[in-house]
């Protein structure tokens, strides 16, 4: 709405951008950086032609923005050594003269009413507005003659940029924009580009969101950090229950269920033509947001299998077979685990209602912890007994006897 406004005001080209979801974001989720120890000038003719090809995509919401801009004016003074040589003047006296009339530097302080104040020999603002003014100025030659700069210099006017950037040491130029679609589509757009157009010795890196999506938020980096979080668990578990056996039934009865479950709702967004209403309600993409909360899921779900193999355990230990345990430590731990697990679905559903700005991160998390969730509980209920049955240690004649603190010495009670 106001981007629709804004662009009816004449004579004016704004583009409205939301902040990024993330820290460490920037104004537009697609910035590549294109590097090289190539000149400025040749990596910004490759990022202008990329932009060309970009722009006749039409996939774009508008003109791409480079960060490299060659239009600073400047004039350099060329001093022609030859005739330099010629007429007997010193090199080093012309640039003292020079860096005196336009140099700006202060060469000393004075003193007024106790005041420290630089002394900055330079000519008047009105002799140097413009670069022609300067063939004005005179320098020192032979025998105290003033020779004038024009004879022995002249004026070069150039272009240049306002800021040469550098990124991970290398020349660099930047390109921004917003792709209609994802920012895995329009990063895949630029990088099929650079492997038709960059030449040798060419580098393409990324910044902003567009970094994070690729150095952070990739499937290798998601796999490393859920792998990550499946050995805490288990090294955790371990530690409680002294066995790397009943670790081992709680996140082989639980994770995979609850993956399955909270998947089901990402692979359920579909093309689908003539039936959008089934595919985009309440589904969600595999992004970030959705990695967080597969993460988040792996510790949430784990909590039904312990307290079914740890109860289990219990029983064994008061003298009950593998299979009687199993099965009462099910069914009495069935609404504990139901109560829990509801309890946690309905703070998180709400998640999953949002609209608005900001909704897609949201419901991202709390459609694949709810139906984590759900679906996971469903089937633990019945595959961790059944896996506790199979591979679970006999725990018969480790029974800890119980005793009174009636019993226990008074000293010691």
């Amino acid at each position: 709405d106001v981007q629709m406004r804004a662009s009816q005001i004449p004579g004016i080209e704004s583009v409205m951008l939301s902040p990024g979801a993330l820290p460490g974001g920037s104004d537009f989720p697609v910035e590549i950086v294109l590097a090289s120890t190539a000149p400025t000038e040749q990596i910004l003719s490759v990022a202008q032609e990329m932009r060309k090809r970009a722009m006749a995509s039409e996939k774009f919401a508008f003109p791409l923005i480079i960060d490299i801009k060659f239009d600073r004016p400047q004039s350099e003074i060329v001093l022609d050594r030859d005739k330099i040589a010629d007429m007997g003047l010193n090199l080093q006296q012309i640039g003292q003269d020079l860096g005196a009339a336009i140099g700006g530097n202060y060469v000393n302080r004075f003193s007024i009413d106790g005041r420290s104040y630089k002394v900055i020999p330079q000519l008047k603002r009105g002799s140097r507005l413009n670069p022609e003014q300067l063939n004005e100025i005179y320098t020192s030659g032979p025998d105290g003659q003033l020779i004038p700069l024009s004879s022995i210099a002249t004026i070069v006017d150039t272009v240049e940029p306002r800021s040469l950037n550098r990124f991970q040491q290398l020349n660099s130029v930047k390109i921004s924009g917003v792709y209609q679609g994802t920012v895995d589509a329009g990063l895949l757009f630029f990088e099929d580009l650079t492997d038709e157009l960059l030449p040798n010795g060419f580098v393409v890196d990324y910044t902003g969101e567009s970094r994070q999506l690729r150095k952070e938020g990739g499937n290798k980096a998601f796999l490393q950090t859920f792998a990550l979080a499946v050995v805490m668990c288990f090294l955790v578990l371990a530690a409680q229950f002294n066995s790397f056996r009943d670790p081992f039934i709680i996140l082989l009865g639980s994770v995979p269920l609850a993956i399955f479950g909270a998947s089901v709702f990402t692979f359920l967004k579909i093309p689908a033509p003539g039936v959008e209403g089934l595919t985009t309600g309440w589904t969600t993409t595999f992004n970030i947001y959705t990695q967080v909360g597969l993460v988040t899921l792996v510790g949430l779900i784990a909590k039904n299998g312990i307290l079914i193999v740890e109860f289990a355990n219990a029983l064994q230990r008061q003298g009950l077979a593998k299979f009687e345990a199993v099965h009462q430590a099910s069914l009495t731990r069935l609404r504990p685990i139901l109560m829990t697990t509801a309890a946690t679905i309905l703070g998180h559903f709400p998640l999953t209602l949002v609209s608005g700005a900001g909704a897609e991160a949201r419901n991202s998390i709390g459609l694949v912890l709810v139906g984590g969730l759900s679906i996971g509980t469903l089937f633990t209920l019945f595959i961790v007994p059944v896996i506790y049955y199979l591979i679970a240690a006999e725990h018969t004649g480790k029974t800890v006897q119980a005793v009174s603190i009636d019993d226990l010495p008074t000293t010691e009670a």
